[in-house]
């Protein structure tokens, strides 16, 4: 069952959980802010693999060129994912367990050769970082798209730049 879909999707957004809401939604934040339309689902690798072969065979040609994947504990959502669809994927390791993420980092960046996974940090800077890695693939056939990143990167440098100016004048105040 979809959680969110937009017309012609660009990005999935794929979850083992609906657990993992609170830490995926920030790869759905990302996307909002550059105008990409994308959708989330929750599917599992091992409780509902059908569903997740049925949707890794349909999103490429449903329009969806990048997939962003979520799952904690043994995280195989994004390996299995990766073996059955074309498309680049890309896992978020989730903290579902007391090893509190470590487990899915490691099932998630350990695939055999031949089954590509972009693996980001776990939780949500990776969710984050996901969605940004989904931007930049997106940008290098999509100019409008590639001129949103350059922006958003220099409001990240002018951010950094107020903060060292409120810096120094705490510093001058020492």
């Amino acid at each position: 069952m979809n959680t969110h879909i937009d017309l012609n999707p660009l990005v999935g957004i794929l979850m083992g959980s609906d657990s993992d809401w609170e830490v995926m939604k920030e790869a759905g934040k990302v996307l909002r802010e550059f105008d990409i339309p994308f959708e989330m689902t929750v599917t599992s690798a091992h409780r509902t693999p059908e569903r997740t072969h049925a949707y890794a065979t349909s999103a490429a040609e449903r329009g969806v060129r990048v997939l962003i994947v979520g799952a904690g504990a043994a995280a195989h959502l994004a390996g299995v994912v990766a073996a059955i669809s074309d498309l680049p994927v890309i896992g978020v390791p989730l903290a579902a367990t007391e090893l509190q993420g470590m487990d899915a980092l490691l099932s998630t960046v350990q695939m055999p050769g031949g089954i590509p996974v972009a693996t980001m940090a776990i939780g949500k800077a990776g969710a984050k970082n996901g969605a940004l890695f989904a931007v930049r693939i997106l940008a290098l056939q999509e100019d409008a798209i590639r001129k949103k990143m350059i922006l958003y990167k220099a409001k990240m440098a002018n951010e950094v730049d107020a903060k060292h100016a409120a810096l120094q004048t705490r510093v001058q105040d020492l």
